[in-house]
This record gives C-alpha cells, sequence and structure tokens, in this order.
C-alpha cells in the first residue's frame, strides 16, 4: 500500500514541480560547474606552466653565465655553483631541477636522492629537443610514484652556442588538491541550492497545487450532487481565476439544475394527473415509463408494465407493433379487457416517435385515451338519429299519404275526408308529443329545466294521481290501490315535474296491464332520509333481456303495440331525467305474465339538510 501511495505522489502536480526545480537547479549548477571547473583547470594549469616557464627561462640564462664566465674555474667550482644555484636561488616545493651538459649528462640535481643521476645522461624527449636548441619544450607525465607532473626543459646559451639544458620537473599535487578542494565546495554549494530548490519547490508548489486541491475537492463534491460549494480565491493569477471560474460554473449549474428539477417536478405532476395515458418506450419497445392514468386504464400496477413490451402489453402483432413505433400510424382504436374488469374498454392510441440527431428513433411516446364513453356516446347518437329518424318518417309518411289521397278527390267525399283529416290530426299530435318529449329531454340534459321545489303532501299528490287515471282505470275494470306510510313529511321536490314521473308509470302500467287488474302506488320511506314512491301493475311484464334498456331513449319492448298505443318511447327517459334532477334513482323490476314494479327516491331533506315544512 505503501509503495503505491508514494508511486501516487509521484504522479502529483506538486511532485512533478519539485523535481522540475530540482532538475533544472541540477542542470544548471552542472553546466555551471563543467564550465567553471575547465575554465579554473586551464587557468591554473596555464599559469602554472607559465611559471614553470619563466623559471626555466630565467635559470636557463643564469646556468649559461656561470657555465660560460668560469671557464678558468675548475670543474668541481662549476659544479658546486651550479649546485647552490640550483638548491638555493630557485629551490621549487615538490620539483626536480636538472643541469645538463651539451650531451645531456646530468651535471647536478636538486634532489639528493637522485644524485645517482650525476654524470648519467636525461634521454628524455624534453631534453633532446633543448639541447637541438628548441625553447619551448614541455611535457605531462606521471612517475613510478603516480605523481603527476610537468616538465619544462630549456636550453643553456652562450655566445649563441648551446652548451647545455636546463630540466624542470615539477609536482603538479598541489594544484590538483586545489582544484579538488574547489570541486568539493563546488559539490557542497551543488546540494546545499538543491536542498533549498527542493524546501522553496515544495512551498512553492503548495501555493500553486493547494487551491488546486481545493477546487478537486469541491468538484468532487459537486459531482456528488453537493452544490452549495464555494471555492475561496487569494488572489487575480490564473489559479484565482480558475476559482472565480469554478465558483461562477458552481452557481450556473446549482441554477441549472434546480431550474431542471423544477421543470421536471411539473412535468412529473402533468403527467401523473393528465387524464390521458401516457406510456413512453426505449428503442426495443420496452416500457420505460407509464403514469398513473395508463396503468389506471391498463389494470396493472406500474410495477407490472414496466419492461414489458408494448405490443404483447396491449396485444398487438408486431408488424402493426413496428409500424406503430416508426411513426407510420398516427393513431389506432383498440379494445382490451383491463385486468380486474368484466367489462372491455376502447382506447385511442396516439403514438409519437422519439428522435435523437444521428441515432435515428430511439423510442416512442404512446398517449392512451378511454373513449369507451364516447364510442358508446356516439353510438347512442347514431341510434338516437336513426330513432328520432323513424318515429318522424311514419306520421310524416301518414300525413302526406292522406294529404295525396285528399288531393287526389277523397276531399269531395265528406265522410271519408273526414276521417282522413282525423287522421292527419292524430299523427300531428303524435310528431307534437314526440317533439315536445325531446324538447323536453333537451332541457333536462343541458340543465335548463330549473327546478323549482316546494314542500308537497305526499299522500294528496298521489290522490290527485289516481283521480286522474279513475276514469281509464274503470274503462278497463283495472282497481287502483292507494299505499302510503304514516307520518311521511311534506318533501322539497317539483310538483309538476314529479307529476309527470308519476303520470309516464302510470300510464305504461295502464297500457300493459290488462282488464281485471290490479295497479298500486304505494310511499314508504326507504331510510331516515330517503323516500320511495313505487307503481306497481299485474300486467304482461317485461322480459329479462329487456330490463337493462327500458330507460334508454326510444326503446319498446312491443315496438308495434306501443307505437299504436300513441307512445313516443320516451316517457321513462324522461321520468329518469326528472328523478335524477331531484338527485334521486329510479328502478325496474318485472316478471313476464307477473307484473312490473317502477320505484323511484327521492331525497326528503333539501341541501341544507332541513325538512321544508309546509304544503303549498
Amino acid at each position: 500500500m505503501g509503495r503505491f501511495a508514494g508511486f501516487s505522489f509521484f504522479r502529483t502536480i506538486q511532485a512533478k514541480l519539485i523535481i522540475i526545480y530540482v532538475l533544472l537547479i541540477l542542470i544548471a549548477m552542472q553546466l555551471i560547474g563543467v564550465y567553471f571547473v575547465s575554465a579554473m583547470k586551464n587557468s591554473l594549469t596555464s599559469n602554472f606552466t607559465e611559471d614553470l616557464q619563466a623559471r626555466a627561462e630565467m635559470l636557463s640564462v643564469l646556468v649559461g653565465e656561470t657555465m660560460a664566465g668560469g671557464e678558468a674555474e675548475a670543474g668541481e667550482d662549476k659544479t658546486e655553483n651550479l649546485r647552490v644555484l640550483v638548491n638555493n636561488l630557485f629551490n621549487i616545493n615538490g620539483a626536480e631541477i636538472q643541469v645538463l651538459d651539451a650531451s645531456g649528462k646530468v651535471l647536478t640535481t636538486s634532489l639528493s636522492s637522485h644524485s645517482d643521476y650525476i654524470g648519467r645522461k636525461n634521454t628524455q624527449t624534453v631534453v633532446s629537443r633543448a639541447l637541438q636548441g628548441i625553447r619551448d619544450n614541455e611535457e605531462y607525465i606521471v612517475d613510478e610514484d603516480n605523481v603527476r607532473k610537468k616538465v619544462v626543459a630549456k636550453p643553456v646559451l652562450s655566445g649563441g652556442k648551446i652548451i647545455g639544458a636546463v630540466y624542470i620537473a615539477a609536482s603538479m599535487n598541489e594544484l590538483y588538491a586545489t582544484m579538488e578542494g574547489i570541486n568539493k565546495i563546488f559539490i557542497s554549494g551543488i546540494l546545499i541550492a538543491l536542498v533549498l530548490t527542493a524546501v522553496l519547490g515544495v512551498i512553492l508548489s503548495h501555493t500553486i497545487t493547494q487551491p488546486i486541491k481545493e477546487v478537486t475537492r469541491r468538484a468532487t463534491a459537486v459531482a456528488e450532487g453537493n452544490f452549495d460549494q464555494q471555492t475561496p480565491v487569494f488572489g487575480t493569477d490564473e489559479i484565482g481565476q480558475l476559482s472565480r471560474a469554478f465558483n461562477y460554473m458552481t452557481s450556473r449549474l446549482r441554477d441549472a439544475l434546480s431550474q431542471n428539477e423544477e421543470e421536471k417536478e411539473k412535468l412529473t405532476s402533468i403527467l401523473t394527473n393528465m387524464s390521458d395515458g401516457v406510456v413512453a418506450t426505449d428503442e426495443f419497445g420496452k416500457v420505460i415509463l407509464v403514469n398513473r392514468r395508463a396503468s389506471s386504464i391498463l389494470g396493472m400496477r406500474p410495477s407490472d408494465i414496466e419492461g414489458r413490451h408494448f405490443a404483447v402489453l396491449l396485444g398487438i402483432d408486431p408488424e402493426d407493433a413496428e409500424a406503430l413505433a416508426s411513426g407510420f400510424t398516427g393513431s389506432t382504436l383498440l379494445q382490451i379487457a383491463p385486468a380486474g374488469q368484466e367489462e372491455p374498454v376502447v382506447i385511442r392510441m396516439t403514438f409519437t416517435p422519439v428522435h435523437r440527431r444521428e441515432l435515428g428513433i430511439t423510442g416512442t411516446i404512446a398517449v392512451l385515451q378511454d373513449v369507451t364513453e364516447q364510442e358508446e356516446l356516439e353510438a347512442s347518437r347514431r341510434e338516437f338519429v336513426a330513432n328520432v329518424s323513424h318515429e318522424l318518417r311514419t306520421p310524416l309518411t301518414t300525413i302526406k299519404s292522406y294529404a295525396e289521397a285528399l288531393d287526389d278527390g277523397a276531399l269531395e267525399d265528406p265522410q271519408l275526408a273526414g276521417r282522413f283529416v282525423g287522421v292527419i290530426q292524430n299523427e300531428t299530435e303524435r310528431m307534437i308529443r314526440l317533439v315536445t318529449d325531446l324538447l323536453h329531454l333537451s332541457r333536462l340534459d343541458s340543465k335548463e329545466a330549473l327546478l323549482r321545489k316546494q314542500p308537497i303532501d305526499i299522500l294528496e299528490m298521489l290522490e290527485e294521481v289516481t283521480d286522474r287515471f279513475s276514469f281509464q282505470m274503470h274503462q278497463k275494470d283495472i282497481q287502483s290501490v292507494l299505499s302510503v306510510e304514516h307520518d311521511i313529511p311534506p318533501v322539497p321536490l317539483d310538483r309538476d315535474q314529479i307529476d309527470q314521473v308519476l303520470d309516464n308509470v302510470v300510464s305504461n302500467a295502464l297500457k300493459y296491464t290488462l282488464e281485471g287488474g290490479t295497479i298500486t302506488i304505494a310511499a314508504r320511506r326507504s331510510d331516515e332520509h330517503t323516500l320511495a314512491i313505487s307503481v306497481s301493475d299485474t300486467g304482461m311484464g317485461i322480459p329479462q333481456r329487456d330490463l337493462d334498456r327500458i330507460f334508454e331513449r326510444f326503446y319498446r319492448v312491443d315496438k308495434a303495440r306501443s307505437r299504436s298505443m300513441g307512445g313516443t318511447g320516451l316517457g321513462l327517459s324522461i321520468a329518469r331525467e326528472i328523478v335524477k334532477a331531484h338527485d334521486g334513482s329510479i328502478s325496474l323490476e318485472s316478471v313476464v305474465d307477473v307484473g312490473t314494479t317502477v320505484t323511484f327516491t327521492l331525497p326528503m331533506r333539501d341541501k341544507g339538510g332541513e325538512h321544508l315544512e309546509g304544503t303549498d
């Protein structure tokens, strides 16, 4: 772990800056050191050589004077003078001075240890060159003791004649020791400079990398979803500008995300509360989003819908599903049976493909509309128009036929003309009743028929109904029975409207009850707040298959018979609408050849919740 941590450190900007600073200083010092040491070495060597050459030149002059000026002196005296001259006057530390004759033999030497060299011939190249008259002779040698030496040889002249040579071999140890000391000082300086550079590099890199680390830390926090981040700005340099740019970016990002969240909440709220269902799929047709209305229409939970293919979900053929998803088919009607519901529903599905640049279709949005009620209303409208047309066509055809008969000559026959005119009048009255009933239904549907409620005595109202139909009941030998529960208070209702309901129901009972039958009108409390009024007969009854449609407009169980009795087929429909306007309900029970009972309920209180006392 520590090895990886160290490796990671060397990959940081701080480590890179420190290494760069140290390398720069190291390279600079190395370049300076190489140049300085080289220049210093050349300078010291040059000075050492020039000094040695000057000494050799001066010694050659003195030796020449000594050797030439003392020709009368004995040889031992010359040698002694030369020895004194070499040992005392030109003594050089660490150097050997030899004086040679014209043949190259050593006359004297400054080193006592080399006294055996006296009388022997020095055969070095520089000596040979000097004896040949060449003055610029020098050589670099390493002796048997590994001592580096500089060798200089100068010819000794007297009267223009070479009479000998001076040979100097000087040790360079002191020079190199000096250079080595200088190198040590220079290396120490380099090391100190590197240490100081590293320290300064750490400090300087920290001033650079610390703000970057701070920005990185806060950027990480922003990436994790914490947008309340502000980086401190320590200056106006590039890092300060970076911090200000980061703060501005964070602020803009926070505003953008806040706006995005707000728009997302709006979209979610819209999708949740839409009256239409919305289903979104991916490019493979798998459902990825479904709103509450769509799950309600399909009768499934959203978790059961998501992830399924919409073609399988809706029972669509794969080819049709592909056409819908590609947008070739804009919308279609489907009949499905939602789970948990017995009755199928009709839904209109509108498909819109989702396009993304350079990727084509990446999904589909399907809008589901439950049009079951609309389709039923449309079917009812078509049936209603057909029924109205049929109901009007029959009397109009009859009127036209009789009018043409009158025009063709029947008008001249008073008896026949009177009968034809009577038929025309009856058919006209039938059409008037039909149109009146239709207008009444229209007003009820459009809520234009305002109710004028007053507290009505139920017993009195039902007695009046019985009286109105007593003559017709007497004619058919039908017995009427009135049963009203005691202590029923006056009920708030529109007397005219309820009279019409009772008239329609009682009239139907009279029509379909045979002679000798019974019609019972009863009123009772179905509960504390509801009054139930029922009309029962002992007539022919209604087949079970027709009970569900008996309140539909123009619906007749026995069309020919009911039409011949003058009915419009709208009586029970009008009765249902009037009862609904009173916040009540109406129902019908019937058994064939036993009888029929029509019951409607009315609230016994007004909207304020109190009984309306008194009567008309």
